[in-house]
């Protein structure tokens, strides 16, 4: 038995670029031309999709089923309810999954993958509306769908027309139009985007309150305005905020005193020893609400070149604080 390896061919690199740059010629046209298919049951599938009570449940084998596990997730994070069903497991059991409220985006270059044609007279007798992305208007799937949206492209990218590369192209950017579409129609916001994604940065920036990120109760340094420099400075140093508020009894913000604050007057010479917080402080300080956008915080830190802001409640008075640390370790900023 012979065990030599095979021997490969002498790599060619200029024919590797000018193929990967043929791909991308080939992959671009095949979207540019999905635009002069896009008209009436372009903007009716839109309109099922935006009125369908349950979800939108989408449908595909082999490359298109990747593709239409992405559609399904670019749809749900985009504020339409949506799950992907692999046509094959529908066949043994997961049909149940799918409902008469429920809408169908099949997705099939050739519009005759068996796994879907298979299902295609029991969704049709469940009554779930069924939109078809197919190459083929006369394929089984376009002539049982109630509405044909046309993927097809001239070629595909693959030098043997072979391998699904363009028309999985054409299928995934056709999904994001309709993602895209339904998004506009339903008024969806940065925040409700924010909202379905937590963990992201967007997520963190528009759904972070100050509240969330902020130093409170004993953590905030705060003294009275009679306080001595040295109780002043103590607190400053035990807080480790870098600042220190000064407040009167009721907790209304009187100043703030920082460090900057200190090295300019250390700077000037003045003798530090016999002043009062009140003498030192800084009045009228940067101060933010306890309901307001984390990132609001960063923005006034930017904008006043500051490192540090004090928190107030609706009543007005101080309830917290916090600084540029903070915000990084909440990954605000």
């Amino acid at each position: 038995m012979n065990s030599q390896p095979t021997q490969l061919p002498a790599f060619n690199a200029a024919q590797a670029i000018r193929l990967a740059q043929e791909t991308l010629d080939i992959e671009a046209a095949a979207v540019l031309g999905l635009k002069q298919n896009l008209g009436p049951a372009f903007a009716s599938a839109v309109q099922m999709m935006l009125l369908v009570r349950g979800r939108v449940v989408v449908m595909g084998m082999g490359k298109s089923g990747h593709i239409g596990r992405k559609i399904t997730a670019t749809l749900a994070s985009t504020g339409t309810p949506a799950m992907f069903v692999h046509p094959a497991e529908a066949s043994h059991g997961d049909l149940g999954m799918i409902k008469s409220v429920d809408l169908v985006l099949a997705i099939s270059n050739s519009g005759e993958s068996e796994e879907l044609t298979a299902i295609l007279p029991m969704l049709k007798r469940m009554g779930a509306p069924l939109i078809a992305m197919t190459a083929k208007s006369d394929s089984t799937l376009a002539r049982h769908a109630d509405v044909f949206l046309d993927c097809g492209v001239e070629k595909e990218a693959c030098p043997l027309n072979l391998a699904p590369t363009a028309s999985t192209t054409a299928q995934l950017a056709l999904g994001d139009a309709l993602a895209v579409a339904l998004l506009d129609a339903r008024g969806f916001k940065a925040e409700d985007f924010a909202r379905s994604h937590p963990g992201g940065a967007l997520g963190r920036k528009l759904l972070t309150h100050v509240s969330d990120v902020m130093r409170s109760g004993d953590d905030v340094p705060k003294v009275g305005p009679q306080a001595s420099f040295s109780e002043l400075m103590r607190e400053m140093s035990v807080k480790g905020l870098g600042a220190t508020a000064i407040v009167d009894e009721h907790l209304t913000v009187l100043g703030i005193f920082t460090d900057g604050d200190l090295r300019r007057l250390v700077e000037k010479g003045i003798d530090l020893r016999t002043t009062t917080a009140q003498q030192v402080m800084h009045p009228k300080p940067s101060t933010i609400a306890r309901d307001a956008l984390a990132v609001e915080a960063a923005e006034l830190m930017e904008h006043n070149c500051i490192t540090s802001v004090l928190v107030l409640d609706a009543a007005g008075h101080l309830c917290g604080a916090l600084n540029s640390n903070d915000l990084m370790r909440a990954k605000v900023i």
